[in-house]
């Protein structure tokens, strides 16, 4: 089959950063496995973190966390879909990855194809949206459907493909009041559209533009650069409130800070169900099936920023290094394998 492949850990520039493959095709789906053809993927932070990370050796290693396509056969155990069933997930980073024509991942991390998006808008959607999803409600434990409008949710980071999703589901599933960062025209404007209140500007004074507004806030969700936002984040959470970190910072954030608040601090990373298949795992495929739902109602929208053509190698090259640049809006989306 064909593939996308790295075999050691160079820098994007680098031609062999990665390079078109061809691997045996993957063996038959057992237990609860599905065998997908792979239409369409989009490209995530931690496809970078891993290439830069995980040098694997001289061994061909597929990257690749989020996928929409179709369900050509399914293991004894399978109890959500049948063959030619359409499907979008984001895959298991302990596993082979989905930039690869056929691709084997687990049905209780899977959900139905939202039926009103094409592939590469599908693809666009799962792994942010689990980890929006979970890091606001499973993590947080913000209620949902409450009317709450004095109280707000910050996001740090809602112009990425992570922020986008979490707006949407912050302002669509909440009452709260929600305030997002964003720095230039475009992107803050693209938070708007996402359905943030209030979009602040996370290169000035965040303490003092959250208290310009006067609400209070006791949920903070920081997507990107926790070491920059630190202290702000520390002053702005409510007494008894809580945050939520994604990212890598390079230095542990000092949580002595939020003592005083008695405010909680908590990670999110959407691979640990998969991983260790604990056993809620298939939380995620219901999750998946509620955000296709949305997608089909239309009460939530596809964040695919920018479509970077077919699936290869120098395609998914430029995609790392514009998510590497820090300067991406929404996801970027590759398609199809060609002939």
């Amino acid at each position: 089959m064909k593939a996308v492949a790295y075999t050691k850990s160079l820098p994007i520039t680098e031609f062999e950063s990665l390079e078109d493959v061809t691997l045996p095709d993957p063996p038959e789906p057992r237990g609860h496995d599905l065998l997908v053809e792979v239409r369409a993927v989009s490209v995530n932070p931690v496809d970078t973190k891993v290439r830069m990370r995980a040098d694997p050796g001289g061994t061909p290693k597929v990257l690749g966390y989020d996928a929409a396509g179709i369900v050509r056969a399914v293991g004894l155990g399978v109890r959500h879909f049948r063959p030619g069933d359409a499907v979008f997930y984001a895959g298991d980073i302990s596993r082979p990855g989905t930039n690869s024509a056929l691709h084997l991942v687990d049905e209780r991390i899977v959900g139905p194809k939202p039926r009103r998006l094409s592939f590469a808008e599908a693809a666009a959607v799962p792994l942010t949206a689990i980890t929006a999803w979970e890091a606001m409600f499973d993590r947080l434990r913000i209620p949902r459907h409450t009317r709450e409008r004095d109280d707000a949710v910050l996001i740090i980071g809602g112009a990425g493909g992570v922020g986008s999703i979490a707006v949407q589901l912050a302002r669509r599933l909440t009452g709260l009041r929600v305030l997002a960062t964003a720095g230039r025209p475009e992107t803050r404007e693209w938070v708007h559209q996402m359905g943030a209140h209030d979009v602040l500007d996370h290169g000035g004074d965040l303490v003092a533009q959250v208290k310009g507004l006067g609400v209070r806030v006791p949920y903070v969700f920081v997507t990107t650069q926790t070491e920059a936002h630190w202290n702000a984040v520390c002053e702005i959470v409510a007494p008894q409130g809580g945050v939520c970190l994604i990212d890598d910072p390079k230095q542990a954030p000092d949580v002595r800070m939020l003592k005083t608040k008695a405010a909680s601090l908590h990670w999110e990373f959407m691979f640990v169900r998969p991983m260790n298949a604990t056993p809620d795992m298939e939380e995620q495929h219901r999750l998946l099936a509620e955000v296709s739902r949305m997608l089909d109602e239309g009460s939530l929208r596809t964040t695919l920023g920018e479509h970077f053509g077919a699936i290869n190698a120098a395609n998914l090259r430029r995609a790392h290094a514009a998510l590497e640049s820090g300067k991406s809006r929404g996801k970027v989306v590759l398609e199809g394998f060609g002939t």
